[in-house]
């Protein structure tokens, strides 16, 4: 169990390798998927196209939706596109690197099915086959005679290895077919490889500032995020366990005080394990005051500007120099100088 635990703890540290490792897994998925699935043409001039086109297209469009009900960032895309302002402006540049991260990793296993299915050429033979012209296979003199739409379903049986007798015609056909959809799909390869290559090379070199910063934020808001779920877990432990204490110490009392048994050195003890709980609920000790500050989160996220802390040290001198001059700290004609506390102002603007 705890080998688990260190591998989910791993996976959540490393959330980018993760999710490489999900749409790698996926697309392994879908190629295995299409592997195992079994092609079963109808051989009818009314349904070949739409099953042949449809296996071609529907199965990518699911896996892309799978890819992003998988991704954790869809959620938090969601939540900062929806947030309201407040003190935090919300920058369009890091929702749209968010949005084309995903989108990126969920066209993975979608390219990998169409690149699969268009190099076994099945479903390309039973949505064209109506469309080929024989007599370039062969001897056309059985089916000379034939009507328009005998003609048709005639080659819709060309994929039905049962349902078409001229074996010569049928290897044929399905050989030229299979040919032009083999190069569909290196041509499709090479299509996606050649965006990708822009998208990933040549985009940073024109907007190298823009994008540094967008990437930055996209990565500050996924932290923030898990810190703050964290924070919440440690304080809903810590808020738990001060409550179940203090429940167990009213019995307790009044059970000692039914038995007149006093023990305070189990008091004293008692006393110090409950002070670093209590320290970690921050003040927040009613229930009411914690759905403020969850409330106050949402609707309104603190700005981004740090305030630099000064040591005590440093606040108590300034109070002396107030206190033996003026206010404004001019005493004996001399300008006493007031150190003013600094702000570190971060902007997200691109």
């Amino acid at each position: 169990m705890d080998k688990f635990r260190m591998m989910f703890q791993f996976l959540q540290s490393n959330q980018e390798s993760f999710m490489n490792g999900i749409c790698g897994i996926m697309a392994l998925a879908s190629a295995q998927m299409y592997s195992a699935f079994e092609f079963s043409c109808p051989c009818m001039p009314e349904y070949n196209y739409t099953y042949g086109i449809g296996l071609l297209c529907i199965p990518p469009i699911w896996f892309f939706m799978l890819g992003f009900v998988l991704n954790n960032n869809v959620s938090m895309l969601s939540e900062e596109w929806k947030r309201p302002t407040g003190e935090r402006h919300k920058d369009p540049a890091v929702l749209r690197y968010m949005f084309s991260s995903i989108t990126q990793r969920s066209l993975i296993a979608p390219a990998v099915w169409v690149s699969v299915t268009l190099m076994d050429g099945k479903s390309f033979l039973c949505a064209f086959s109506v469309d080929l012209d024989l007599e370039q296979f062969g001897n056309t003199s059985e089916i000379r005679g034939l009507s328009e739409v005998e003609k048709l379903k005639l080659l819709a049986r060309i994929p039905c290895k049962d349902l078409f007798n001229q074996t010569e015609i049928r290897v044929a056909a399905s050989r030229y077919i299979k040919c032009i959809s083999q190069a569909c799909g290196w041509l499709f390869l090479l299509i996606m490889t050649f965006v990708a290559f822009m998208i990933r090379a040549i985009r940073p070199c024109f907007t190298q500032a823009a994008f540094l910063k967008t990437k930055y934020w996209s990565h500050y808001i996924d932290i923030e995020r898990k810190m703050f779920d964290e924070t919440c877990k440690e304080h809903a432990k810590s808020f738990a366990k001060v409550c179940i204490h203090q429940y167990f110490e009213s019995i307790s009392g009044e059970m000692r005080r039914f038995h007149n048994r006093p023990d305070e050195a189990e008091d004293e003890e008692d006393e110090d394990k409950k002070r670093s709980d209590e320290d970690k609920l921050m003040g927040i000790r009613a229930q009411d005051d914690m759905n403020k500050v969850l409330w106050n989160w949402h609707s309104c996220k603190p700005a981004l500007a740090l305030r630099k802390e000064q040591p005590d040290g440093e606040d108590n001198e300034n109070l002396k120099m107030e206190a033996n001059g003026t206010p404004n700290g001019v005493a004996n004609g001399h300008t006493h100088e007031v150190a003013k506390k600094e702000w570190a102002v971060y902007y997200s603007k691109v």
